[in-house]
C-alpha cells in the first residue's frame, strides 16, 4: 500500500524512489512485522491467558515425555494467530498490493491459518489434543493447495512452463511437462509442507527457528527469479512480478524474529496449528510460485526428516511391531534419549542453517 502511496511522490521528492525497490521494502517489511509482534506480543499472551487457551498435554500419549513437559502445561496456544495477522498487515503496507502472487499468498497464509486455528479451537473445546480429524485437516489443506495449483497453470505469466519440473543442481527441467499430474504434485507439495512444519512444532522455539531460516533462503530465491538479470545470469527460469514475495517472505522472518522473543525456551507462548499448518502451507505454496517445488526438501531438510521420522516409525509398527525411534518425530527421540531441550533446538536450528546454504548454493552449482 505504501508502495502506491508514496512512490509517486517521487516527481516532488527524489527519495521516495527507494520504494521502487523490492530491497527496501523486503527490509521494511521485516522490521514492521518484528516490531509489532513484539509490540502485540504480551498484549495477545495475556489475551491467551485470560482465555485460558492453554496447550493440552496428555499423560497416555508418552508417560516419559509428559513428565518432561508436564510445566508446559496451560502455557497459552495460537500465538500463530499473532502472525498471521502481522505478516498480513506487514505485506498490505510493504508490497505491492495488487500484484498477482502477493494476493496468493496472503489468501494462502489466511486459508491455512484458518484451518489451523479451527483445529485449535476445538482441541480447546473439547479440553483434549484432538481437534479436526485427519482427514477433514487433509480435504481443507487440499483445497487450498489445489487452488494455487489451478492459478499457477492458468495463469498467462506462468502457463508456459507450469508444469515443467526441475531438480536442484541440474540445469535442465527433469520433467518437461507433468501435465495433469501437476495438481496432484501441488497438493503432495503443499500439504507435505504444511503438516512437516506441524509435526516439528514440538519444542520451544524449533519449529520458529526453522521457519525463519527457510523463509531467509525463499527471500533470496524469489528475489532472483524476480529479477530478469540475476534469473539470466544463474539460468533459471524467470517469473516476472515474482520478486515481490521477497516482501512476503521477509515479513515471515520478521514475524518469526518476533515471535521467537516469546517462543524461545522456556516459551511463554506457542503458535500451535494456527501457526504451524499456516506457515507449513505457504512456504510450500512460495515455492509452487517461484518454480522451486523440489528445492523446498532440500531448504526445509529439517521438516523432511521429522516428517519421515513419524512415517518410518508408523511404518515400521505396524509391518514389524518394533519401533525405529524411541519416540517420533525425531525431536522426542533425542528428548528420550536424554538431550536437554535447548541443544536439540540449537543444534537443528545449525543443521537448518546448513541446508539453507545447500538450497541456495544449488542455484548456482548446477
Amino acid at each position: 500500500m505504501l508502495y502506491y502511496i508514496f512512490y509517486p511522490l517521487r516527481e516532488f521528492f527524489f527519495g521516495f524512489n527507494v520504494f521502487r525497490y523490492i530491497t527496501f521494502r523486503a527490509a521494511f517489511a521485516a522490521l514492521t512485522s518484528m516490531v509489532l509482534t513484539l509490540f502485540l506480543g504480551p498484549f495477545i499472551i495475556k489475551k491467551l491467558y485470560e482465555m485460558k487457551i492453554g496447550q493440552n498435554i496428555r499423560k497416555e500419549d508418552c508417560l516419559p515425555l509428559y513428565a518432561l513437559h508436564k510445566s508446559k502445561e496451560g502455557t497459552p496456544t495460537m500465538g500463530g494467530l499473532l502472525i498471521v495477522i502481522v505478516v498480513v498487515l506487514s505485506t498490505i503496507l510493504w508490497a505491492d498490493i495488487f500484484n498477482e502472487y502477493v494476493i496468493v499468498v496472503v489468501l494462502s497464509i489466511i486459508w491455512f491459518g484458518g484451518i489451523g486455528f479451527l483445529d485449535d479451537y476445538l482441541k480447546l473445546k473439547r479440553h483434549s489434543s484432538k481437534g479436526l480429524t485427519a482427514r477433514e485437516k487433509f480435504l481443507a489443506q487440499t483445497i487450498g493447495a489445489f487452488a494455487v495449483a489451478l492459478y499457477f497453470i492458468y495463469s498467462p505469466n506462468t502457463r508456459d512452463f507450469a508444469t515443467v519440473i526441475y531438480l536442484p543442481f541440474m540445469k535442465s527441467p527433469i520433467i518437461k511437462d507433468l501435465g495433469i499430474l501437476y495438481l496432484l504434485f501441488i497438493v503432495f507439495i503443499v500439504t507435505g509442507a504444511s503438516n512437516a512444519i506441524n509435526l516439528t512444532d514440538g519444542l520451544d522455539g524449533l519449529a520458529t527457528g526453522c521457519i525463519i531460516i527457510a523463509m531467509l533462503a525463499f527471500t533470496v530465491m524469489s528475489y532472483v527469479v524476480g529479477h530478469i538479470k540475476f534469473a539470466d545470469y544463474l539460468h533459471i527460469q524467470h517469473i516476472a512480478q515474482a520478486g515481490e514475495l521477497a516482501v512476503f517472505c521477509s515479513a515471515v522472518v520478521g514475524a518469526g524474529l518476533g515471535f521467537l522473543w516469546y517462543n524461545s525456551y522456556p516459551a511463554q507462548v506457542f503458535m500451535g496449528d494456527t501457526g504451524s499448518l499456516a506457515l507449513g502451507g505457504t512456504i510450500g505454496v512460495v515455492a509452487v510460485l517461484i518454480k522451486k517445488e523440489l528445492y523446498l526438501p532440500v531448504v526445509g531438510g529439517v521438516f523432511v526428516f521429522e516428517a519421515i521420522s513419524v512415517i518410518l516409525q508408523v511404518t515400521s509398527f505396524k509391518l514389524r511391531k518394533k519401533r525405529i525411534f524411541a519416540m517420533a518425530p525425531f525431536h522426542h527421540h533425542l528428548e528420550m534419549k536424554g538431550w536437554p531441550e535447548t541443544k536439540i533446538v540449537v543444534r537443528l536450528w545449525i543443521i537448518a542453517i546448513i541446508f539453507a546454504l545447500l538450497g541456495l548454493s544449488s542455484l548456482k552449482l548446477r
